[in-house]
């Protein structure tokens, strides 16, 4: 079994937590289904669930360069030459990202988070859609601060080919 679930902000990406905080469990009542991988706290969107102990390892092993496609609101207006450092590769402290795909989009069609991001008025934000096959502890975040635009709102579209189209926040769709 495959489950699609458009995880909302601030909902941690498992099924319990001793603190109180909103997990998997209080949007996706399916016994028996485990995240294939993960998504941060405070990041938004699609998080695989199976059952199958081998998809999920294919799903959440690096070595298998499955493509996450990640919708990123950062603060200012990136260059091409910004895009070109996460096109080749950025160093972290843990060291150096696989080459990216980096580009920026329109403003995608979503729903208003809940709380909203914070903005500076002076400081415009632009959305770029970052394309990558590993998942260092919160990379995309890491990457985008690295090269001067700090992320303001992430959101994960799509794991391979499965995406979260259709699939509203806090909802789950079985495939």
């Amino acid at each position: 079994m495959i489950v699609l679930f458009n995880k909302p902000f601030n909902v941690l990406c498992q099924f319990t937590d001793r603190e109180g905080r909103k997990t998997l469990s209080d949007f996706v009542k399916i016994k028996n289904v485990y995240a294939a991988g993960r998504l941060d706290f405070d990041s938004e969107g699609l998080v695989i669930l199976t059952d199958d102990g081998k998809l999920q390892h294919l799903i959440s092993d690096p070595e298998n360069k499955l493509e996450k496609t990640y919708w990123v609101q950062v603060e200012g207006i990136p260059s091409e030459e910004s895009l070109n450092k996460l096109r080749k590769g950025i160093l972290l402290k843990d060291g150096l990202t696989k080459p990216a795909k980096a580009k920026l989009i329109d403003t995608p069609k979503i729903m208003e988070r809940n709380p909203p991001i914070r903005e500076r008025k002076n400081i415009p934000t632009n959305w770029i859609e970052l394309i990558i096959t590993e998942g260092k502890n919160r990379q995309v975040r890491r990457m985008t601060a690295a090269i001067g635009h700090p992320t303001l709102r992430l959101i994960r579209y799509s794991i391979g080919d499965w995406n979260i189209d259709n699939i509203k926040p806090s909802e789950y769709r079985i495939v």
